[in-house]
């Protein structure tokens, strides 16, 4: 082979940073896919199991249908939706415009769409947080156990 027919992308390759920088390229797009560990809570808040946001209610439309725990829907029960917190957590609820709280059970998942929604709440609950009116009122859910 003549030494003028060879051409640079024909030349041995040497061992430098190529290799590093595809696989930090590589692990940041990974991080990146994940969400790169940040936790993205509802609230205003940084007090661990403390989320602030709107509730909203739900009722007649789901009167015995199923639940996200398997269990059907109670109307009447104090129970409440919610995106992430483990099904059969209790949480309280308190209504920030009156001050009204109650103590309800976490069995489904939800509220969907309105990501400003951080809970929904049976009727009942909603009837002792004073929210049946209004349907949807800023509140402070509180972990309890």
């Amino acid at each position: 082979m003549h030494a003028l027919s060879r051409r640079p992308h024909d030349a041995p390759r040497r061992p430098g940073l190529g290799g590093v920088r595809s696989l930090s390229v590589l692990a940041a797009l990974a991080l990146a896919a994940c969400g790169g560990g940040v936790s993205h809570q509802p609230t205003g808040t940084h007090e661990p199991g403390v989320q602030r946001g709107m509730a909203t209610f739900y009722g007649d439309e789901q009167q015995g249908g199923p639940t996200a725990s398997g269990e059907r829907f109670d109307k009447r029960k104090l129970t409440a939706a919610h995106r992430t917190l483990p099904l059969g957590t209790r949480v309280r609820v308190t209504n920030t415009k009156n001050g009204r709280s109650v103590e309800v059970r976490i069995n489904d998942r939800g509220p969907f769409g309105n990501r400003g929604r951080i809970i929904d709440v049976s009727e009942e609950a909603a009837r002792r947080l004073g929210m049946l009116d209004a349907g949807v009122v800023p509140v402070v859910v509180e972990v309890l156990r």
